[in-house]
């Protein structure tokens, strides 16, 4: 069962973050999100702390054309994942850092760093305001092939 802090979380990226993102032509659902391109497809996925309290996205790109495991799986355009690539680049709250710990990521755990406010909205306009390093990630990034 999920904590309630962490419902909420996913509730506030669902009324400001989601609705960005298919602004920006991406679809799927909660936590997978893919855009199809003419040449490639742009993967995005919310991956929460197994301890709860925080969050990291994952982004990668891909052929259009979906991707073959090095076993021999197909995997067609619209079931693939980020998490199903290698090459693949981490959108943390801590972009200053090649780390990726977890108490890099999005925290809402740690309300007493935020002061007054809604720590929820304000991770979302944190993540929101990332989403440039993802587009040119998607753009100039690696290409799983």
């Amino acid at each position: 069962m999920e904590n309630p802090e962490r419902k909420e979380m996913i509730k506030h990226l669902y009324d400001s973050v989601i609705p960005v993102l298919r602004q920006k032509g991406f679809k799927g659902s909660f936590p997978h999100f893919r855009r199809l391109t003419t040449d490639r497809i742009n993967l995005l996925t919310f991956q929460f702390d197994r301890s709860g309290g925080g969050f990291v996205i994952e982004i990668a790109n891909c052929l259009a054309t979906g991707f073959t495991t090095s076993w021999g799986t197909k995997i067609e355009p619209n079931k693939l994942t980020a998490h199903d690539l290698s090459n693949r680049k981490r959108i943390q709250s801590n972009m200053d850092t090649t780390s990726s710990l977890t108490e890099d990521w999005f925290r809402y755990d740690k309300k007493y760093l935020f002061g007054f406010g809604d720590i929820y909205k304000k991770i979302c306009k944190d993540v929101l305001s990332k989403l440039d390093i993802a587009e040119d990630y998607w753009k100039n990034g690696e290409l799983s092939v």
